[in-house]
């Protein structure tokens, strides 16, 4: 049976990604796949470059209306509705580790009789993800932070953040909010994609970073050496067995941290290893302020690398292509482990 796949408009706002390119689109075509593409308002690829690739446009949210044998693929969530989901869906779904509204789209799910391919189980046989958005949300994410502690230095919280043309228009926008000066950081995950994202940002503005990895945490804490430091970059997933990096208590404790940034950003998982803050921050207010004095203010916010959508769509899509074409075996391989998660954790 021909795969007919349905990459749907985001819902949600500064959500400017996209997991398929045109050039993506036209290797799916060739290979005999049907590829329908929804008109969207914010989208970083214009609509016409999908037109031209041989795609078929479809009005923006009409995806509720595909064919049920239709793959509907976005990124974010869906909006909260309620309604049935009768479709198999390729998305971020968020709804595995202990997420209150994980459980109910399960449930929407289990009524309309769809199925959850979760972007992030798609893993190989190992268990490595085989497509992520990490490095550029790490990169975003220590933008922030920093954005954050400038913001400190002049008795202020955070303005509003955006997106940006590309990762050299932000690196000269945080070069005027900092100065002279410069934080030093501990990045946590320092070896993997996000955490070499949040790096490569830290060095690009001079900063002095303490790189730390499984073999500087095996211990399962404490770790004081986090409190010394400016900015502590989290980036490293919440999973069973993660060890906790800040306690409730470091809100009062003696500390240079003033800063945190939740570049993982799952406050709501059981696992979570930052103790401080239970809620994600926005682009319209990325810092939230969970101490007064000495201050700490954290940043969690869910899609950084939005922020940079047309590199972070295009480093995305390039990893995920090879696995799209092979979605004529959804019982197979990547995609069959997927479906085997969503299967378990729907019960």
């Amino acid at each position: 049976m021909m795969v007919h796949l349905w990459v749907r408009s985001e819902s949600r706002a500064n959500e400017d990604r996209v997991g398929l390119t045109p050039a993506g689109a036209a290797q799916l075509l060739a290979q005999g796949f049907r590829v329908t593409v929804e008109e969207s308002s914010q989208r970083i690829i214009p609509i016409a470059q999908y037109a031209d690739a041989g795609c078929e446009i479809a009005p923006e949210f009409s995806w509720v209306d595909a064919p049920d044998d239709a793959l509907i693929f976005g990124l974010k969530e869906l909006p909260a509705d309620g309604t049935p989901l009768r479709h198999r869906h390729i998305m971020f779904g968020h709804a595995y580790k202990g997420q209150p509204d994980g459980r109910v789209l399960l449930d929407r799910f289990r009524a309309g009789g769809g199925a959850l391919y979760d972007l992030e189980y798609l893993t190989h046989a190992d268990g490595r993800r085989v497509a992520a958005f990490g490095y550029w949300a790490g990169y975003a994410g220590a933008a922030v932070s920093l954005m954050c502690w400038a913001a400190q230095q002049r008795g202020e919280m955070a303005v509003p953040v955006h997106s940006y043309a590309d990762a050299a228009v932000m690196r000269s926008d945080l070069l005027s909010r900092l100065g002279d000066t410069r934080p030093n950081a501990l990045i946590i995950g320092a070896l993997g994609r996000v955490g070499t994202g949040a790096a490569d940002l830290c060095n690009a503005m001079g900063m002095q970073v303490t790189k730390w990895d499984m073999a500087e945490t095996a211990s399962g804490g404490p770790f004081p050496e986090i409190l010394d430091h400016n900015i502590f970059l989290n980036c490293i997933l919440a999973r069973p067995g993660t060890p906790v990096f800040v306690p409730a208590t470091a809100k009062t404790a003696e500390r240079r941290l003033s800063v945190i940034g939740d570049i993982a950003c799952d406050p709501d998982s059981d696992f979570s290893p930052v103790k401080v803050y239970d809620r994600t921050t926005t682009w319209d207010a990325p810092a939230l302020r969970v101490h007064d004095d000495p201050v700490l203010d954290v940043t969690a916010i869910d899609n950084l690398p939005s922020m940079l959508p047309a590199e972070s769509s295009d480093d995305f899509a390039g990893q995920l292509l090879p696995h799209l074409m092979t979605l004529d075996a959804l019982d197979h391989d990547v995609w069959g482990r997927a479906r085997d998660c969503f299967d378990g954790a729907v019960g």
